[in-house]
């Protein structure tokens, strides 16, 4: 009968979150209309809530072209981009040499090759950036193009499933951009040096976001912090990316709704870990700069509950007999394994301030990271989804948290 339940609260819970709420980015009042929600239902259940306040740009994308005389290309606006509608001289570079010696100043930039074969990180994004990212951002801020067209490819471990995918989203960075598909970069190269005109309609607009943490029991014996992000990228309904997490997160707060022990459990949902500026994590750790000594597991969601395959625990640091304890409870639901440990998650906030964690997510996306075409696109939707496993890893989490 718990099961049943449970099922049908899971469904209620999805569909609200990836059907009735048509956008979770950062900063958009879809992403405030799924905190309110979350702190609402964590507030029924007993759960004492609080709320983290941050500042967040919102992003209205209105479409981008691209011309050289006659001859059109398709264009896609770069997220949190400033627009533009500017027509000069097409230069290009297809790597980071090509990129220092080029002369760029009040020209158009295309960039291709291996120079457009991953993402760059944000400039301000601290957790991973790498060096030569850094070095291309300074190169294009130095050179001052007025515009940069990108081609690029297929990055699903950087940039999810979408294809083409965006390699510059920073509202950080305020060089106009663009981007487009390989073959479309192919046909544009041979006009390398004739001018083009193009135009973008994007513009930023303030908003706002926040966290929901919702808290039960005592912190004299520490803290358990349960995650999962509520954002998802614009454009995707966000349902295994993240919205399964969310809900799983609720399913607890249910079956923990009795918990008077004198263990602080923690449940919080972190807002903007699928966003430029990572908004929610960063103020997170400002307020546990100085309590990540308190922390006694972390446990993040994300990714969960895809339809194929198994769900998968992996585990980061964790005390011999606490890793002993949980897989011994996860022995026992056939839907859980043990899976490979992977660091694109907010778990990495906790691993790296030396917080033991486990990672839940489904067997599948975690053995397919770098090849699958689903994450960040429509295809993420709530047909992908077995309800079922969100209720088993919540009831296994359940057991887990009670020992």
């Amino acid at each position: 009968m718990e099961t049943d339940n449970l099922l049908k609260k899971s469904e209620v819970y999805l569909h609200m979150l990836c059907n009735e709420i048509a956008d979770r980015s950062v900063g958009s009042e879809g992403n405030r209309a799924a905190t309110r929600y979350l702190e609402k239902i964590s507030s029924s259940l007993g759960w004492a809530t609080e709320t983290q306040q941050f500042e967040a740009m919102d992003w209205i994308d209105g479409g981008a072209s691209l011309r050289c005389g006659e001859v059109s290309f398709r264009i896609n606006a770069s997220p949190y981009s400033l627009g533009c509608d500017v027509e000069g001289q097409l230069i290009s570079a297809s790597n980071v040499e090509e990129l220092e010696q080029a002369n760029m100043t009040g020209k158009l930039l295309l960039l291709q090759g291996e120079i457009a074969k991953e993402q760059l990180m944000p400039k301000n994004f601290v957790f991973y950036n790498p060096e030569e990212h850094q070095q291309i951002i300074s190169l294009l801020e130095k050179g001052a193009p007025r515009a940069i067209i990108c081609a690029t490819g297929r990055n699903a471990s950087l940039a999810g499933g979408v294809y083409p995918f965006p390699l510059i989203e920073d509202g950080d960075f305020d060089i106009p951009s663009v981007y487009m598909t390989e073959d479309e970069g192919y046909r544009l190269l041979p006009y390398t040096g004739s001018s083009v005109a193009l135009k973008s309609i994007s513009k930023r607009v303030p908003g706002k976001g926040c966290n929901v943490i919702a808290r039960k029991g005592k912190e004299s014996g520490g803290r358990m912090v349960i995650t999962a992000h509520i954002d998802a990228k614009k454009g995707t309904p966000g349902a295994i990316d993240n919205a399964s997490g969310v809900v799983i997160l609720l399913l607890l707060a249910d079956l923990l709704k009795d918990h008077d022990g004198n263990k602080l459990i923690e449940i919080v949902a972190l807002n903007g870990e699928d966003y430029y500026a990572v908004p929610g994590q960063m103020l997170y750790i400002k307020h546990n700069q100085d309590r990540f000594d308190e922390i006694l597991l972390n446990i993040n969601m994300d990714g969960a509950g895809y339809k194929e395959g198994k769900s998968a625990f992996s585990f980061y640091g964790l005390p011999q007999e606490m890793e002993k304890e949980i897989r011994e409870v996860i022995s026992h639901f056939d839907g859980i394994t043990v899976g490979s440990e992977w660091v694109q998650g907010d778990h990495s906030i906790f691993i790296q301030h030396g917080c033991p964690a486990v990672a839940v997510s489904s067997q599948w996306f975690t053995d397919h990271i770098d090849n699958q075409d689903i994450t960040h696109t429509p295809k993420d939707n709530i047909d992908i989804v077995d309800y079922l496993k969100l209720v088993e890893i919540a009831q296994a989490l359940n057991q887990f948290i009670r020992i």
